[in-house]
């Protein structure tokens, strides 16, 4: 059974599926928001923790599970990965409305902590992880803005995973008319995130 199979036994009342939902995924969402509230310097703020945790399965099954049923795996997204993204953004929107002076733990947070810390497949330092919604929204932007033959070279190599030297085939060009092409695509891309307010690595 796959995770859409699996999320729409959830949402339609299966008392297994959601027992086997809580078994496997509680830890995981209690262990990203315990990272969080680290990682912003809330490590002694366990009540809220606490507080989150059960927020957030709420969300899920609010207004006849309305979150939980916008699980739609696209692009080959996994549950754990989703719960993952909605955890973090949930967490991170609960801290925004605390009072710093109050909940601020005495120990500072670690300079040297990282996305890897908090996602298991993500290495980017945490403040680019505050501000993931922002990047992902500017970034959209940025690839709505090339035009029809950058959009086809970046759907074909950098999201189908097409090598270079495939590309030269498929697309009748030359290799060093492809590399031309990759590099004046990816200036454009930083040069269009740089002026939104960010840096964008490649």
């Amino acid at each position: 059974m796959d995770d859409l199979e699996f999320v729409q036994r959830c949402v339609k009342g299966d008392k297994a599926a959601w027992d086997e939902f809580l078994s496997k995924y509680s830890r995981l969402i209690y262990n990203y928001i315990h990272n969080v509230f680290n990682v912003k310097g809330y490590a002694s703020a366990q009540d809220h923790i606490n507080d989150v945790f059960q927020e957030i399965f709420c969300s899920l099954l609010k207004d006849n599970s309305k979150k939980l049923r916008s699980f739609k795996a696209i692009n080959g997204c996994s549950l754990a990965s989703w719960l993952r993204q909605v955890t973090i953004n949930f967490t991170i929107d609960y801290i925004r409305k605390m009072k710093p002076a109050v909940y601020l733990d005495s120990q500072e947070p670690d300079d040297d902590l990282n996305l890897k810390n908090l996602l298991v497949d993500g290495a980017e330092p945490v403040p680019d992880m505050l501000s993931y919604e922002e990047k992902l929204g500017s970034l959209t932007d940025c690839i709505e803005r090339l035009d029809s033959d950058d959009k086809y070279f970046l759907e074909l190599h950098m999201k189908r995973g097409i090598r270079l030297e495939e590309l030269k085939d498929h697309l009748k060009l030359s290799r060093g008319a492809i590399d031309m092409q990759k590099s004046r695509l990816i200036n454009k891309l930083k040069e269009c995130f740089k002026s939104k307010g960010f840096l964008l690595d490649f």
